[in-house]
């Protein structure tokens, strides 16, 4: 396969220039001149044929074209400073860039994550979390965590876990809930899934009312809001244990749903790398 040739120093002085959103800035890091990294940058962007600062009075401001080159590079240049310093140490590093859903990272993966680490001092492992919305190939993004039905585009899918849905509360909310029936009445704290209350209400054999509570895109947020008596959440237990051992959560009632599972994905286009690998066999042995 013959590459085409990359401006490294143009494609670095870029880097630079949007991290500081400053040229003079850059020119310091990089131990060269303000007009020197400003050539650079305009080069590139000639070579590119698209504008990636818009020049300001008093800065720089990146456009589109550049807010989406800007995650690959710095992505890429990481990871070339951690191979070459591991390397230099003697042991070579590869950089593991994770996003997960922040349910799945708070209530699974960090308490876990010791023993990854332990069983893989050599995978240097970076962590974003999000709301189950996420560009894999735009953020250079190695593997991701979402939670769904496994479908989503360009993307192969490794299903993990499943996590049934229950109604979770205070312990004092929870008293005045007899019946399934008390719901009713409550204040029913929703995720943008507008189907997941309807279908846990059909599981308990009860007509779902007009729903009106607050919407979440976080299941963390939401346990949250529950936990300061702001209603009842409809959420997973099993990402919940820890509020729930310590009794800020406790389970009305015994129904659950499910309406998802949570899936390991990556691009169909990419030849997942040893670290990918190791992760995803981790990830495997653990859930199960």
């Amino acid at each position: 396969m013959v590459r085409p040739h990359l401006p490294l120093n143009a494609l670095r002085a870029f880097e630079a220039s949007a991290r500081h959103l400053s040229f003079t800035r850059a020119a310091i890091e990089l131990c060269v001149t303000q007009a020197a990294v400003s050539h650079q940058v305009k080069g590139l962007e000639g070579r590119l044929g698209v504008q990636l600062f818009r020049r300001l009075p008093r800065g720089l401001a990146l456009t589109d074209e550049g807010l989406a080159l800007l995650p690959a590079l710095a992505d890429s240049f990481d990871r070339i400073a951690a191979l070459v310093e591991g390397i230099g140490g003697g042991m070579a590093v590869q950089v593991l860039s994770v996003a997960t859903v922040g349910t799945f990272a708070t209530g699974w993966l960090l308490p876990r994550l010791p023993a990854f680490r332990a069983a893989h001092p050599r995978i240097d492992l970076r962590l974003f979390t999000n709301n189950n919305r996420v560009d894999i190939a735009g953020e250079g993004i190695d593997v991701a965590i979402r939670f769904g039905d496994g479908a989503w585009h360009g993307t192969e899918s490794l299903a993990l876990l499943e996590t049934p849905l229950t109604p979770l509360c205070t312990p004092a909310l929870a008293r005045t809930l007899l019946e399934p029936r008390d719901l009713l009445a409550a204040t029913l704290l929703r995720s943008y899934r507008a189907d997941e209350w309807p279908r846990w209400f059909a599981a308990a054999a009860v007509a779902a009312p007009p729903l009106h509570g607050p919407v979440f895109d976080s299941s963390v947020t939401m346990a949250e809001a529950a936990m300061q008596g702001a209603g009842v959440a409809l959420a997973p237990p099993a990402m919940l244990v820890r509020q729930i051992e310590q009794g800020a959560l406790v389970r009305p009632f015994p129904q659950e749903v499910t309406t998802g599972r949570y899936w390991l994905t990556w691009l169909k286009s990419r030849t997942p790398n040893p670290a990918m690998l190791a992760f995803r066999d981790w990830l495997i042995t653990e859930a199960a």
